[in-house]
């Protein structure tokens, strides 16, 4: 199901961030920066089961408490993530955090899709299309400058699909930075905090579609570029650059220290709660 990323998704610049005053210093395991929660985020946590059913769907319910102080974020965080599978084609992941003193929270999935099956040597040829008119533009560091970029004339106009190795290889500061993708999106406003449809890929020789749809205001679209074969699969696949693709639904990377995007403070009383689906089929 992909590993289950908190306690903050994506980065957290100088791995540092101030909160009502507070100055708090979190776990560095990304050079000077916070990367998915540190070094021992959730991803790494045992996990207990909580509620599990197979009928009228499969449905798993995990919960996972989080202490003051752990990676050096503030408060003590109660996440409970539920699974279900629905209608047989699509994965529908819950997300639930309540804290005890004001903190940052931002969950995640991080499965990687191949839709060629194992038999695929990389995804370059998959159709990507986002719905999204803009990007975060990032530092040196991979970290977001603050500002948000128009897609249009840039090779981050996923907005009809196309190819996802089309144009990775491109001369662009991003593309050159990051390596390839590793970018978050502006997904077009939620209404009423609904589900909406933020991605679609397609593998144009297997047929098999993937969409994504979230009440998230956020997309990393991350093209697999540091996969360097140390990775197996069940059956000896070997994952080298490029095999997978993530699109993981997120709150803004180093949202904390930038004021402008939207906000990821969790304060006792309040209950975080986001929604997001992958529904495959075949076109």
């Amino acid at each position: 199901m992909g590993a289950l990323i908190g306690r903050f998704a994506n980065r957290v610049g100088g791995a540092s961030f101030v909160l009502d005053g507070n100055e708090y210093h979190l776990s560095k395991n990304d050079g000077d920066n916070c990367l998915h929660g540190g070094r021992i985020g959730f991803n790494k946590a045992i996990w207990r089961v909580v509620d599990r059913a197979d009928d009228p769907e499969p449905r798993l319910t995990l919960r996972h408490s989080s202490p003051d102080g752990d990676q050096g974020f503030p408060g003590a965080v109660v996440l409970e993530v539920t699974y279900v599978v629905s209608g047989g084609n699509t994965l529908r992941i819950g997300y639930q955090a309540e804290t005890d003193r004001p903190t940052v929270v931002n969950f995640t999935n991080h499965a990687y899709f191949n839709l060629g099956g194992p038999a695929s040597a990389d995804i370059l040829e998959h159709e990507l299309m986002i719905v999204a008119d803009r990007f975060t533009p990032v530092d040196n560091q991979l970290i977001p400058t603050g500002q948000t970029r128009d897609v249009a004339d840039t090779p981050f106009d996923f907005r009809e699909p196309h190819p996802i190795g089309g144009r990775i290889g491109q001369r662009d500061e991003q593309l050159e930075t990051a390596l390839g993708y590793d970018h978050n999106f502006v997904l077009r406003p939620s209404p009423r905090g609904e589900l909406r449809l933020t991605a679609r890929a397609r593998d144009p020789r297997s047929g098999r579609v993937l969409e994504a749809h979230t009440t998230e205001p956020g997309l990393q679209f991350y093209s697999g570029n540091h996969l360097d074969g140390t990775l197996h699969g069940p059956t000896g696949e070997v994952y080298r650059r490029h095999t997978g693709f993530c699109l993981e639904t997120q709150h803004f990377p180093d949202s904390p220290n930038q004021p402008v995007f939207p906000c990821t403070v969790l304060r006792p009383g309040q209950r975080f709660a986001s929604t997001t689906e992958y529904r495959f089929g075949i076109d």
